[in-house]
């Protein structure tokens, strides 16, 4: 379910999620009136998820609620929503924002669009495996660029897991070359767009559940994303052709809004954190199954062309201007890249 909320709809939104925190049912807690409430949680949370629920993030998702369920005795539930029930992601962020969300999963590359710092990631080719990126994320620089996100209204808890993003199209790409004129739907972020412009693409921001329709209809000729993704949004079975270039790792971040999480006591906020980050390993092993899984189902499902780019030199060449334009501006982020490599 979608909610798109104005004026005093946002502010029966915040009212709204107040109520949620007060909880219902369950083991007898005092309520700030001093009244005692029914016992069972006192806490009950949203968690937005774009992706369906046997996917990766959203298995994360649950282990994560899962933890903060057991660790809190019952007094913090947490009810994961997938299928964007809540909502396409940036749409989600706006109310994580007004505390009407409380939590949610979202990829970094969305993020960015309401914290610049995290455009960064979408910078190509920056990171050189996927030990790389996690050496980034676990970082001193990876954990500031988290709590960072407080000057946006959100509480950014741990990174999760999304492999290297790769093109696909309903004509046929073979090469660099092959990318020239096409409509490709993009996160919308400046490096992205920017990106697309290095490699003669002409980019198009739209929400991740547009993607399909937009393909079959010819309003974009190709996306980008992970190899998961490809397959469980059935985008191969519209564009046929996918090039496995890895232009990108931009990582997941599993969030709570800031309203919420100030209030939240101290030992709860701990343990919330503490059990986002004791997810991580758990939602890393389900990608790497999964990442497999979905090559070979996509391969199984047969009439995909798709091409693996062995050498990256003209790849990375071809984008360099890109970083180039943002070394000025991301110059810490990048230096930390580099020292990690």
């Amino acid at each position: 379910m979608k909610k798109h909320m104005k004026g005093t709809g946002a502010l029966l939104a915040v009212v709204l999620a107040g109520a949620a925190l007060a909880g219902c049912g369950g083991e007898a807690v005092q309520t700030q009136g001093g009244a005692e409430q029914k016992s069972g949680p006192k806490y009950v949370f949203r968690l937005a998820e774009t992706h369906p629920a046997d996917y990766p993030t959203t298995l994360g998702d649950k282990k994560f609620a899962d933890l903060v369920n057991e660790r809190s005795n019952g007094r913090i539930k947490i009810d994961v929503f997938a299928n964007s029930q809540l909502g396409e992601e940036k749409a989600v962020l706006e109310q994580v924002q007004l505390g009407a969300i409380e939590f949610t999963r979202t990829s970094s590359g969305t993020v960015a669009a309401f914290n610049k710092n995290f455009e960064a990631f979408s910078l190509p080719y920056i990171f050189e495996n996927d030990a790389h990126l996690w050496k980034f994320l676990e970082s001193d620089m990876g954990n500031k660029m988290l709590d960072g996100l407080e000057s946006s209204r959100m509480k950014g808890l741990a990174y999760y897991s999304s492999g290297a993003r790769h093109f696909y199209s309903n004509k046929p790409l073979k090469s660099i070359a092959d990318l020239k004129g096409l409509k490709i739907r993009v996160q919308q972020n400046k490096v992205n767009i920017d990106l697309m412009e290095a490699l003669g693409a002409n980019a198009t921001p739209m929400p991740y559940g547009q993607v399909f329709s937009s393909l079959q209809t010819g309003v974009i000729d190709a996306a980008e994303n992970n190899y998961p993704s490809y397959y469980t949004s059935s985008h191969y079975q519209q564009a046929k052709h996918l090039i496995l270039d890895g232009h990108q790792m931009v990582p997941e971040v599993l969030l709570i809004s800031k309203v919420v999480w100030d209030r939240l006591g101290a030992e709860d906020q701990k343990l919330v954190k503490q059990a986002a980050l004791d997810s991580v390993t758990f939602q890393r092993q389900e990608w790497d199954k999964f990442e497999k899984e979905s090559a070979e189902k996509v391969k199984a499902a047969g009439g995909v062309s798709i091409t693996e780019v062995k050498d990256k030199k003209a790849w990375q060449d071809t984008v360099k201007p890109v970083i180039e334009k943002y070394r000025t501006e991301y110059k810490d982020f990048l230096s930390a890249v580099e020292k990690l490599k």
